[in-house]
This record gives structure tokens, sequence and C-alpha cells, in this order.
């Protein structure tokens, strides 16, 4: 992901000149981009603490829609492509995967949205939904369950306006994700993945 940001803020140095990128009451805009989930270093133990667990990154393409509810306060939706993660025992190696949607809803703030660099805060709500778990190694043959999770999320990033109605986009989020894991039926424990997700996308005004 760091080529991409560079990129985007190289970009945005060099267009001093452009208009600036504002947003009004009643104003929509369309995001496109991609963004990388890195779930926190720690992610829990299960089985009373005796199987510390290990969830990788991943990146996939990513959409947002946002309404201005007022100038420069909107309301934002996200929705990707379904992120796909090892699980991990550290000590033993991978013994399964998932797949998982998050969308995720934010009421944010735009700072400065006539100017050409506009920065945004935002804080919500993530839903996130488990599906698709296989297992290998040590879990071979068994069924894997994690369970959907609710909680907050948060929102950063910066616009560069690149015309009236277009912007580079670079942002990061954190969401609250922790999941209920069984196996066979039988609950281990919690999987707290607690992630920040880094992204640039090409936002566009209607």
């Amino acid at each position: 992901m760091k080529k991409p940001v560079i990129a985007l803020l190289a970009v945005a140095l060099a267009g001093a000149a452009l208009p600036a990128f504002a947003q009004s009451k009643g104003d929509w805009t369309l995001g496109v981009g991609v963004h990388q989930v890195n779930p926190k270093s720690d992610n829990g133990k299960l089985a009373g603490g005796t199987l510390p667990l290990e969830i990788d990154s991943d990146v996939k393409p990513t959409i947002t829609a946002e309404y201005f509810l007022a100038d420069n306060l909107g309301l934002e939706v996200l929705a990707a492509l379904p992120f796909k993660h090892d699980i991990a025992i550290k000590g033993v190696g991978t013994v399964g995967s998932t797949k998982h949607l998050p969308p995720t809803f934010t009421l944010q703030y735009h700072f400065n949205s006539k100017g050409k660099v506009s920065p945004f805060l935002g804080a919500g709500i993530n839903y996130t939904t488990f599906f698709s778990e296989d297992t290998q190694g040590i879990l071979e043959g068994t069924k894997l369950k994690l369970g959907d999770s609710w909680g907050l999320a948060a929102h950063a990033g910066l616009d560069f306006a690149v015309s009236k109605n277009g912007a580079l986009r670079v942002d990061v989020r954190y969401m609250d994700i922790d999941s209920k894991v069984e196996v066979n039926g039988a609950k281990l424990g919690t999987a707290n993945i607690d992630p920040l997700v880094y992204g640039a996308a090409y936002v566009i005004k209607f």
C-alpha cells in the first residue's frame, strides 16, 4: 500500500492550482478504491488461554457512498469484496481460514472542504459477517465457525482535489471486531481482530 499512497501524495502536491472539492448539503459522493485489512498483532487466546491466535491481512477493492446531511457533514457506507484471512495458532501453524464482509456506517465531518486538501474525521458502527470457514492442519476435518460481530468504527483521511467534482483520497479506519469461535459446536473463546484498514480511492461528487 505504500507506493499508491506516495503516488497520491505526489499528485496532490503537484495539483496546487486545481479547484476545490467542496461538499454541500444534498450532495452525494462515490468512492472506488482498494483497502488492506490489518488485524492487530494480538488476536486473543482460545481454550482457556492456551491457544494464541494469529490472523493475517488481506487486500481487496472497496466502494463507498456518502450523502451530505449538511454542508461538510456526511453519512458514509463502506462495502467491499470479501476479505479472506488465514488463521494460525502460534507454535502450531495455520489451522484454518475465513472470509468476511465488513459493511460500515460512519458519520463524518470534512474540514476545509473548499480547499485543495480536505481532511476528515468520522465515527460510526461496523457489522462484520464471517462465512466460508475452512480448516487444515490440526483442525482438518472439523467444523470451524466464527460468529458475526457488531462494534464501533473510526475513520480519518485526506481528500486531494483533482477537479471540481473529483478527489484522490487516502484514509485509515479502525474497526472493533470480536468474533466468538466454535469448533464442532464447542465454544473455544473470542478472536480479537480489531484491524486498522489502510486505503486509497478516487472519489467523485454528484
